[in-house]
């Protein structure tokens, strides 16, 4: 039975602001959202770099329910709602897909390591059963350098035996492109979509049929990688994504959630957008000026920010 549901394109994980108190500060988490959607990137808030573990599930629910509220297109959000605790990703989920949202960002359970197959298979079919809709579009999250626990390719087929619809895709962000090369043979052409972690995979990703990239730096670069996704057919492909991998290149050099949120505070003009939630800690003054200082180098921008 093929997928019917399509998600595609660039998508970022949300970076989530916070006030001096360290809430959630709603209001600036929906500019920097609609900033997004202007710029075509879909949204996948409460992934990696949004600090989703260091937020609540109510947290969650209200930030959510806020994009709604301000007009935010259901159909282009993918919030993450994979957690440790079986009935905290039910009850996001349900939320999430009754709200009408394109799709879930699903993580594995992650506490425990090493678990089986069988166990992942378990926690994700209690999940498909117990959410009970037939909305429901599953992007499963392999992240094994984050998470420690993987996405197999057998736990993948055998999912989409028992689910095929709502095991709509992936996000590979194990950074290993054969891995991701074998889902894009195994499973792309029977509709299930196979997006990259990151941009520098977003072109090989693009040739071999995927559906596109989720990706951190989506949050600060988002025009060239809707550019690149539009174009990448043109014969100034290669040099566009050479361009994003250099950009890609400044960011990796530190933390990338404390110099995303620095380069967002600098280019808005908003300050209180360095803040992180502990344990993360902001970039330094002398970390800062490196960071602008090689972003000048390229002539890099957030225009309309």
């Amino acid at each position: 039975m093929a997928i019917q549901h399509k998600l595609g394109g660039i998508f970022s994980p949300v970076l989530t602001p916070f006030k001096t108190d360290l809430s959630p500060d709603t209001q600036a988490f929906v500019r920097h959202c609609q900033w997004l959607i202007n710029s075509e990137v879909g949204l996948a808030v409460f992934g990696t770099n949004s600090e989703a573990n260091s937020l609540s599930v109510g947290e969650r629910r209200q930030l959510l329910d806020a994009l709604l509220e301000a007009g935010v297109p259901a159909a282009r959000l993918m919030p993450g709602t994979g957690c440790c605790s079986l009935t905290d990703t039910v009850e996001l989920t349900r939320h999430a897909t009754s709200a009408g949202v394109g799709g879930v960002l699903m993580l594995p359970p992650f506490y425990y390591k090493g678990v089986s197959d069988e166990g992942l298979f378990r926690h994700f079919a209690e999940v498909i059963e117990r959410v009970g809709d037939s909305r429901l579009r599953i992007y499963l999250y392999h992240i094994p350098p984050v998470a420690q626990v993987p996405i197999s390719l057998a736990l993948i087929e055998r999912l989409l035996k028992a689910y095929p619809t709502a095991i709509a895709g992936i996000k590979d962000s194990s950074g290993d492109w054969t891995n991701t090369e074998a889902m894009l043979r195994q499973f792309q052409p029977e509709g299930f979509d196979v997006f990259a972690g990151s941009e520098v995979f977003l072109l090989r990703t693009l040739r071999a049929g995927g559906a596109g990239c989720i990706t951190a730096t989506g949050n600060v670069n988002p025009a060239p990688m809707v550019a690149l996704f539009k174009s990448w057919q043109a014969a100034d492909a290669d040099a566009q994504q050479t361009a994003l991998d250099g950009t890609r290149a400044v960011f990796q050099q530190y933390a990338m959630i404390p110099a995303m949120k620095a380069a967002v505070a600098r280019y808005s003009q908003h300050s209180a957008w360095r803040t992180v939630r502990p344990p993360l800690v902001e970039m330094n003054t002398a970390q800062e000026a490196a960071l602008f200082e090689s972003l000048d180098a390229i002539g890099f921008q957030m225009p309309g920010l």
